[in-house]
């Protein structure tokens, strides 16, 4: 989601520079672990099981990271972090990245001192309606009552929206994805308005998924991705290689079913150094030739660990739109390695 700072943006920058003097990558080699940032809990992206294991989409790329550079996808700490507490735990150190649902936007990027590994996920704003209210376009919601939370860029295009439509709301002011259910849930406002995915992910939780709509507007640009703190570049690439070689591998057709068997060798030059059977792209970025084959295997390539999470088959039931290969026309693109 797309909140902004509570603290002054000074004082995150200023924790961002200096949590940044040090060097990530052996920070986390010498702990044994990366401790990873995440939601407090959205269902498919980032959420504990039954059994208290942390599941979903950015959860997955917090373990592809901790696979590439230790070799073990396990060796996670996740720690939960809200709108307002996110980008002081990244800044301060806390956590060596955040993958959480958090939009790239410039003053991000570049007042704050964050550094977007890419994207991996092209969302956009929505709105969910009770399908009891009987409205079928954003535009009908005159005099609506809006869950929102609270210190988010959500809320400018929230207002942004209604202006330019001459229409009005009253803001239901929520704090966190939970209390946003709760709220909605009791009635406490007609619409809750988020990420299109989120919306997604927290109907699916409903008793009765299907007494809700998802309406047809979206009124923004929300590309998702893990960020790092700026000034720090090994670890910013290792983020963002990761990243890539989970979208690379799908490219390529390489599979948590094959990789095994690919990682003997194959004909494709590409393949070959993704998989760090030929050249020295793991060296190059200070890890074992293996790290790109390692953070595959810990959840499978882009796709797979898109379906297997919030994928069409699955209670969230996202297609992939935006987010399918460049090949298949999205938007979904890695560089090569090379």
């Amino acid at each position: 989601m797309k909140k902004s700072v509570i603290l002054g943006v000074a004082t995150v920058a200023g924790l961002a520079a200096a949590a940044a003097t040090a060097g990530t990558v052996d920070d986390v080699k010498a702990r044994g672990k990366l401790n990873c940032g995440v939601s407090s809990g959205l269902a498919g992206f980032s959420l504990p099981d039954a059994n208290g294991e942390w599941q979903g989409f950015d959860v997955a790329v917090c373990r592809a990271v901790a696979a590439a550079v230790l070799g073990d996808s396990s060796a996670v700490e996740f720690v939960p972090t809200t709108g307002k507490t996110r980008f002081t735990a990244l800044a301060s150190g806390e956590i060596d990245m955040l993958a959480r649902n958090t939009t790239w936007t410039f003053s991000r990027d570049v007042d704050l001192k964050f550094e977007f590994a890419g994207v991996n996920y092209y969302d956009g704003q929505g709105f969910m309606v009770p399908k009891a209210l009987g409205v079928s376009s954003a535009k009908e919601l005159d005099g609506a009552t809006v869950c929102i939370q609270t210190g988010t860029t959500t809320e400018l295009n929230l207002a942004d929206f209604f202006r330019a439509n001459n229409i009005s709301y009253e803001p239901v002011p929520i704090e966190t994805n939970a209390e946003a259910q709760q709220q909605y849930l009791a009635g406490a406002c007609d619409v809750y308005t988020t990420d299109a995915s989120g919306l997604a992910a927290t109907r699916a939780t409903f008793e009765n998924p299907g007494d809700h709509v998802l309406l047809p507007e979206i009124i923004s640009k929300e590309p998702l991705g893990p960020l790092v703190r700026h000034g720090d570049h090994e670890w910013g690439d290792v983020v963002r290689w990761t990243l890539n070689a989970l979208v690379s591998a799908e490219e390529l057709g390489v599979t948590s079913a094959n990789i095994d068997e690919l990682s003997a060798g194959t004909d494709n030059p590409e393949v070959n150094r993704l998989l760090g059977t030929e050249g020295t792209l793991g060296e190059m970025l200070g890890l074992n030739a293996d790290w790109a084959a390692n953070a595959i295997k810990a959840g499978g390539n882009y796709g797979e660990v898109f379906a297997k999470n919030i994928g069409e088959e699955t209670p969230i039931g996202l297609a992939r739109g935006l987010n399918a290969q460049w090949t298949d026309g999205g938007l979904l693109y890695s560089p090569p390695f090379r």
